[in-house]
């Protein structure tokens, strides 16, 4: 992180420091159960402000499998760092019904994609989320601001809210990820528990913190979700496992459609940035499809995703004199979790991901995790171990633990 934003977070952490110990402050302090950050209620009622702080620990141990066949030789590589610090704010202003989030990456693991490209100001990506939402009519809200666009279940889903210690191969290869955009949303409800999500969003394409500009296109995202036995408790159709145990059987299915126009980078909102000689950003159409779907009933829980991504015109990208200057990530993908929650609070899961790529080498993971949920996602130990069959390349086996405090 660059001194410069050092001194921005710390800024933001001392201000906050003398808010909550000036006495002449207009505002109540409620305190919270643990996990639940504090919150502080102007005593004429025109705000509302959230404060929440998480990090997660983790070590992993890949090992490379030696190959005669392939000529690989064994290695292996042992990490341990702080994957995710993240400070969070949110709440309301001047009316319930106007709603915001900010959310700050401050980890280098975090905030990493910027660094010294120029598309980033020369500056880590600290900012992750910063939207506000105003139901103006019923159920319809209108969303502007920089977030996760409503793409794949996993994506959606909170980094501390996962199943296992981090999300799965599709996510990293064909997700949308977060982009600046405006979205039009609704909830509505047939009969006595059947529900329709709906929303549709137009955005930059770029992703998040970019800042060079329009490229000649924008990105536009529409997705549904179905419920046909009603709401999940506590919000589980979008948290792993089954930390609520759910009385009835509840099933959450979604469908996402993406156009990202003149997509600019190798995995639309991701990914490095297609450059021609003449030092231009550059692309084609991608188009993204996801079908996903939550299941919970007591203790068990079912996840499934399936990603398809291409790009009109083929995957490569030509210079005017026919050299290669990009190559976007596209083919499709199928995932699928499951999990079975004791009565205390230890959780088996299991899961499958398969990756066919069309310019890359085919994958295949093999996934069992062991989890203890403390005070359910917001104090917990993961472990999970994987063994990720390559095509073409070495095959390896991945050992992760992980434990997750939030405030």
């Amino acid at each position: 992180m660059s001194k410069m934003n050092k001194f921005t977070v710390l800024g933001v952490l001392s201000i906050l420091l003398f808010l909550g110990l000036s006495q002449n402050l207009n505002a109540q302090f409620i305190p919270a159960k643990f996990g639940k950050g504090l919150k502080i209620n102007g005593v004429d009622s025109t705000f509302q402000l959230k404060i929440g702080f998480r990090f997660q620990s983790l070590m992993a141990a890949d090992w490379s499998l030696a190959d005669d066949e392939g000529i690989y030789q064994a290695d292996n590589d042992v990490t341990a760092l702080i994957r995710r610090s993240r400070l969070k704010f949110d709440g309301w202003a001047y009316s319930p019904k106007l709603k915001y989030k900010l959310e700050l990456a401050l980890s280098n693991r975090d905030n990493g994609g910027g660094g010294n490209a120029s598309e980033f100001g020369n500056a880590a990506n600290i900012i992750l989320d910063a939207h506000v939402t105003y139901n103006f009519f019923q159920n319809f809200y209108v969303r502007f601001g920089q977030g996760k666009l409503a793409g794949n279940r996993e994506r959606v889903i909170s980094s501390g809210n996962l199943q296992f210690v981090d999300r799965s191969r599709l996510n990293s290869r064909f997700t949308i990820d977060r982009d600046v955009f405006l979205q039009l949303s609704t909830k509505q409800k047939i009969g006595d528990e059947f529900l329709i999500n709906a929303s549709a969003s137009i955005a930059t394409g770029e992703g998040k913190n970019h800042l060079t500009g329009y490229n000649g296109g924008f990105g536009y995202t529409y997705r549904v979700e179905f419920l046909p036995f009603g709401k999940f408790q506590s919000k589980g159709d979008y948290i792993g496992s089954s930390i609520k145990r759910e009385s009835k059987p509840k099933l959450a299915v979604g469908f996402t459609y993406d156009n990202n126009q003149n997509a600019g980078r190798e995995r639309g909102q991701k990914g490095s940035f297609i450059i021609n000689s003449a030092g231009d950003i550059v692309g084609k159409d991608l188009n993204t499809i996801f079908v996903d779907l939550m299941f919970k009933y007591q203790g068990l829980s079912v996840m499934f995703e399936y990603a398809d991504k291409e790009a009109v015109g083929g995957p490569l990208v030509l210079d005017i004199d026919e050299s290669e200057i990009g190559k976007y990530y596209t083919g499709s993908a199928y995932n699928i979790a499951t999990g079975y929650m004791l009565p205390s609070n230890w959780e088996v899961a299991v899961r499958y991901t398969d990756v066919k790529a069309d310019t890359s080498t085919d994958e295949q993971h093999y996934t069992i995790g062991l989890n203890k949920f403390i005070v359910g996602h917001k104090l917990k130990i993961q472990t999970d171990f994987s063994y990720i069959d390559r095509a073409v390349s070495q095959n390896s086996t991945l050992f992760r633990a992980q434990m997750d405090i939030h405030f």
